[in-house]
């Protein structure tokens, strides 16, 4: 197959806001770069309105957000996490870090996200939290979760790693379960090289978020007067973001509207572009359920089977376009096997490993790049 010589269009650049250099130079000359510095209040603030008055506590990663998650929840050896098979590893690992034993449940094969249908088989007594992830930032059925953890007493943690800016219902994602995470990595809408967020949907909790991001001490006690001194209380860890990474997302966030316009136009123009000719070659489009709206995350294709995925992986690469695979089963992976993975039955995860492919979308991407992209797709078909 010949390379082209057409200018190379990359699966991903991220996007960094035209103040970012203004506004990470006024975080150094401040000389506050340890965590919840100005710009990590800032932020806070902003996400905060955004989530309905929640919590909000930045971290440096949203597998750090998990991990502070399970501190909350008093995660132990013994415990239970039910998750679904295709996700990134940090769904499970945040909670196994801690001692439980990741549960892998089998995936709706409309969204790719977590089947409620299958959840409750997956609950014992032993059962601690399910963590719902929010699949390109389409929501989960998370009226069914919600009824279904209330019926067993189950909290639900809400990966929200994709779907900043998505909603059900009107209600924006990561407000459903009583605590959820963000990340804000350098492949997500808003990013800040690494970071996260734990979004905290329980007032009484607060206090053992603040402990737990701070070391297991109660040092913001201390900072707010209320103690003459911080000693260590529990457990926890470092889970603060440096404000030199706070002043990279706050100028970032601040141009979200534009850029989630032009990604939105983007997931549209693949949706519209593309129904005829998937329709024609048997290859499935994202579903979004009707009252569900996302925030363009990511734009994929499932294709009818993995040597057909690969034909035209590896043809856009001939033309210079670079698209990726997603994630690979959890409940097979090494680490997954030695959780009882090998017990668990999830064939659509396995499915979706091997069908699908993620095609370019960022905030830089023009449209007459992507009308390339669109035009090589159609006219091709595989051997």
């Amino acid at each position: 197959m010949m390379q082209s010589t057409a200018t190379h269009i990359p699966f991903h650049k991220p996007f960094c806001a035209p103040q970012a250099e203004r506004t990470i130079q006024s975080a150094l000359r401040s000389g506050k770069w340890a965590g919840n510095g100005p710009f990590a209040q800032k932020c806070r603030q902003r996400l905060a309105e955004l989530f309905q008055g929640a919590s909000v506590f930045l971290t440096p990663s949203c597998t750090a957000a998990l991990e502070m998650a399970a501190c909350i929840l008093g995660i132990q050896p013994g415990d239970e996490v039910i998750v679904p098979a295709f996700t990134f590893v940090s769904s499970a690992s945040g909670f196994a870090l801690f001692g439980a034993r990741p549960v892998f449940v089998d995936v709706d094969p409309r969204t790719l996200n977590l089947d409620p249908d299958l959840l409750e088989a997956a609950i014992t007594p032993r059962t601690r939290a399910i963590v719902p992830v929010h699949y390109a930032g389409v929501a989960c059925d998370m009226e069914k979760i919600m009824q279904i953890a209330a019926r067993h007493g189950v909290e639900v943690v809400e990966d929200n790693a994709h779907g900043l800016f998505g909603s059900l219902s009107g209600r924006f994602l990561g407000t459903f379960g009583s605590l959820s995470t963000l990340s804000f990595h350098e492949t997500k809408n808003v990013s800040c090289g690494e970071g996260g967020a734990l979004i905290l949907n329980r007032p009484d909790w607060v206090e053992k978020a603040e402990i737990a991001q701070e070391k297991g001490t109660n040092r913001s006690r201390f900072l707010m007067g209320l103690i003459d001194k911080y000693t260590w209380v529990s457990p926890g860890s470092s889970y603060l973001l440096s404000d030199l990474n706070a002043a990279l997302l706050w100028a970032n966030l601040e141009e979200m509207e534009p850029v989630q316009r032009h990604r939105l136009e983007l997931w549209e123009r693949y949706q519209t572009g593309l129904r005829d000719w998937c329709r024609q070659h048997g290859v499935e489009q994202p579903h979004v359920p009707g009252t569900a709206r996302h925030p363009a995350h990511l734009y994929y294709l499932l294709l009818p089977d993995l040597e057909k995925r690969q034909q035209l992986m590896m043809f856009l690469r001939s033309q210079n376009i670079q698209a990726a695979y997603h994630y690979q089963p959890l409940h097979t992976s090494p680490m997954g096997l030695a959780y009882g993975g090998g017990e668990a039955d999830c064939p659509v995860a396995v499915a979706a490993a091997n069908r699908l492919i993620r095609l370019p979308l960022y905030a830089g991407l023009k449209f007459e790049e992507q009308d390339r992209i669109l035009e090589l797709i159609r006219d091709w078909s595989w051997r």
